[in-house]
């Protein structure tokens, strides 16, 4: 039995929307071939970086995740040591590769990248430096 609300399929099984073939119409919850496009340029079971700035990204995600494994067991000094020496290290990837290698890394312009990244690093060596140790 057949809805009267959805269109009817074609001899392709894609739907016509509003006469056009090939657009989405939502039904079956794939997007239609459009224009003989389907995707095929990208690779569907890649798991890895597809460039270089890619595992920066991933080595600047290690350091982060030892850098708060190190703050959570109690010595936080060390620990955002670590958290900074990934966005310096970022920031210096970012600076060396070119965009297209850059990956995740590139998110603004080159400079404004480096700036904020080796900024934002700095800043925390700077202030794991000069705060104070608390009495417990």
């Amino acid at each position: 039995m057949t809805d009267p609300a959805l269109p009817p399929d074609d001899a392709d099984g894609t739907h016509d929307v509003d006469g056009v073939h090939g657009v989405d119409d939502g039904v079956d919850g794939v997007d239609d071939d459009v224009d003989g496009v389907d995707g095929a340029d990208e690779p569907k079971g890649r798991r890895y970086p597809s460039t270089i700035g890619g595992i920066f990204y991933l080595v600047v995600l290690a350091a982060t995740a030892v850098g708060i494994g190190i703050v959570s067991t109690g010595d936080w000094r060390p620990g955002i040591r670590w958290i900074a020496g990934g966005l310096i290290l970022a920031a210096a990837a970012r600076l060396i590769l070119p965009a297209r290698d850059a990956g995740m890394l590139a998110v603004r312009h080159r400079l404004v990248d480096c700036l904020m990244l080796a900024g934002v690093g700095v800043l925390l060596i700077f202030l794991a430096s000069t705060i104070p140790n608390q009495p417990v």
